[in-house]
């Protein structure tokens, strides 16, 4: 038996871009319900930096106390190693205007469990978890709706029907791939393999400095009681990391990092490492009739710079700033369609900017450690540029905190 309900809008996928969409359209009125696949937010290894344009965004949504009062630690400056042993400071957050001058690392589950919270608060806002999308209702030309399932396989199907669509279930999007919308890939020269490891009580919590050696790349984020590890290696590794076992692996980050060499035991087996297939990729186009894609679904973006939450959120403030006015307005189906190009419009130029950044960052750094070319140390015009033009680590760590292009949230979801 299939039953049917219905709503103003069907978001799809409970991360950041949708549960921030699902708010901002409740707090303009709109009907909307979020279905997301899993029955809650607790899962390892999400991305974890909220930038600064995130937390002005919250504090102009009224929430910026409560996340500030979830675990979190702060990220003050991006630093590179150099031979010597020094670090070279590439982006000081200390230059930007407080409080938005550093990037929360914040459990992910914390993060939409706020967010969340807020939403229900909202008449109009609905949330069903433990369902999944399987593929999208077309009449006419135009998606009506999502045909959905208990992700169990245990109850009722169902329809929900909309006036408009919106895919925010990440990069192997199924409601994109049901609708035939294809993102065309970009190559990608690494994967990550992600491990946590015991935090002491003196490690060091406000830096995030990348190690290199001998073609391997490591980087770690400080949370309140353990670090997050990520270990980049050349795409396709896997297999050969596994195969060299759990004590190969140990001497790696060992090597990589001295520091960590009391603690690596931590690592049991490689089940304790998950690799991360990194893909970066983005849609032509972001919409159909009665659909739009935002977040990674319309765009994956790579772990370089940790912006994919943040990049997802100024997507679902953008979404929200357009349709929120035109569904209230009435507008549906083919009616969007001007809407649905305009957030496209609004937000492929700081894709493209991040996205060709990135780029840049797998060529000049990920592709030269591969190749041990890191050895002498970082290439020389950001050697430069920090260290003789000062006002250099003010521009790039806006550049990180901000992003090109940031969002404001409407004036009808401040509080």
């Amino acid at each position: 038996m299939v039953t049917t309900r219905r709503t103003t809008a069907a978001v799809v996928g409970g991360g950041p871009a949708g549960v921030v969409l699902g708010l901002l359209l409740a707090r303009a009125g709109v009907a909307v319900e979020a279905v997301e696949r899993h029955d809650d937010f607790n899962r390892d290894f999400r991305g974890d930096t909220v930038h600064a344009s995130t937390i002005r965004l919250l504090d102009e949504l009224g929430l910026g106390d409560a996340f500030r009062a979830l675990p979190q630690s702060r990220l003050d400056d991006l630093s590179l190693p150099m031979p010597d042993g020094s670090r070279l400071l590439l982006g000081d957050f200390s230059r930007l205007t407080p409080p938005y001058d550093h990037v929360a690392m914040v459990p992910q589950w914390d993060f939409l469990d706020l967010l969340a919270t807020a939403a229900r608060a909202e008449p109009s806002f609905t949330m069903t978890t433990g369902t999944a999308a399987t593929g999208v209702i077309v009449e006419n030309g135009v998606v009506t709706g999502v045909h959905l399932a208990p992700r169990d396989g245990r109850g009722e199907r169902a329809e929900l029907r909309a006036d408009v669509v919106v895919a925010c279930d990440g990069r192997g999007s199924t409601v994109r791939d049901a609708a035939g919308l294809r993102p065309v890939a970009s190559p990608v020269p690494f994967d990550t393999w992600w491990f946590r490891l015991p935090r002491r009580e003196d490690d060091q919590a406000s830096a995030l400095v990348p190690a290199f050696a001998d073609g391997d790349v490591l980087l770690s984020f400080p949370r309140p009681e353990y670090h997050q590890v990520a270990y980049f290696a050349p795409k396709g590794s896997d297999a050969r990391l596994r195969a060299e076992g759990v004590a190969a692996f140990r001497a790696r980050v060992a090597r990589l990092r001295p520091d960590f060499a009391d603690r690596v035991d931590a690592i049991a087996s490689m089940d304790d490492v998950h690799v991360l297939d990194v893909r970066m990729d983005r849609l032509r186009r972001w919409w159909r009739p009665g659909l739009l894609c935002i977040g990674d679904a319309a765009h994956a973006m790579s772990p370089a710079g940790g912006v994919g939450i943040n990049l997802a959120v100024q997507d679902a403030v953008a979404a929200a700033t357009v349709l929120g006015p035109a569904l209230t307005a009435g507008r549906v189906g083919a009616g969007l369609d001007r809407d649905l190009a305009r957030v496209q419009r609004r937000r492929t130029p700081p894709t493209v900017v991040v996205q060709a950044a990135q780029a840049v960052l797998h060529r000049v750094v990920f592709e030269r450690a591969f190749d041990g070319r890191l050895a002498d140390g970082p290439p020389l015009l950001p050697v430069l540029l920090a260290r003789f033009v000062p006002p250099a680590r003010g521009l790039y760590a806006r550049g990180v905190a901000f992003g090109p292009l940031p969002e404001h949230a409407p004036g009808w979801a401040r509080r």
